[in-house]
């Protein structure tokens, strides 16, 4: 949970290394991330950026979870997706891509997160415009694939490591992408 609010504009490598030191530091119990002072936490997680911004969501997050939960993921976990993905884009700081990494990545929810990558791959493939909300997006693969935590979890996985390998952002590698070209008749429809 740590690291979806840590990625945030980040490298995972970078998080990764700020979670190492926070486990070192046993500061990665959501006790430590609320009551150690926000001095060492920044310093701990300084290598992700922003590091100002994310110690404070980091420790909201913790007072919350605390205070709503336990600190008990298996409590938090048991709620329904809809009302905690609720309750996390209430805090602040939790935009839906966190609050979607955390239900998906943390308690195994059946929702599909979209990011940067997720963006770019399709909408140079044409299965979008690019201007879509969130939701949209979301809801237009969700509509698609089975609702299977472990599907949308690794076809995410699968569109950033595409995205990372073939479709950068200033000089997209399209002829080695094994996406290649395909038909695209998907439509991505705003609710509501």
């Amino acid at each position: 949970m740590a690291g979806a609010i840590l990625t945030q504009a980040a490298s995972w490598h970078n998080v990764e290394r700020a979670i190492r030191r926070l486990k070192s530091a046993r500061c990665l119990s959501a006790r430590a991330l609320a009551e150690r002072p926000a001095s060492q936490i920044r310093a701990l997680v300084r290598s992700t950026g922003y590091f100002r911004q994310k110690t404070e969501r980091l420790r909201t997050f913790s007072q919350w979870y605390r205070r709503t939960y336990g600190a008990s993921a298996r409590r938090m976990f048991r709620r329904p997706t809809a009302r905690v993905r609720s309750e996390l884009l209430a805090l602040h700081g939790i935009g839906p891509e966190t609050a979607d990494s955390i239900l998906l990545y943390g308690g195994a929810h059946p929702v599909f997160v979209v990011d940067a990558y997720t963006r770019r791959v399709f909408g140079r493939h044409g299965l979008i415009r690019g201007d879509e909300p969130y939701e949209a997006i979301q809801q237009m693969v969700m509509d698609r694939l089975p609702a299977e935590p472990q599907l949308f979890n690794e076809f995410h996985a699968l569109i950033v490591a595409v995205g990372k390998q073939y479709c950068h952002r200033r000089h997209p590698n399209c002829a080695a992408c094994p996406l290649g070209s395909f038909p695209t008749n998907l439509e991505v429809t705003t609710h509501g």
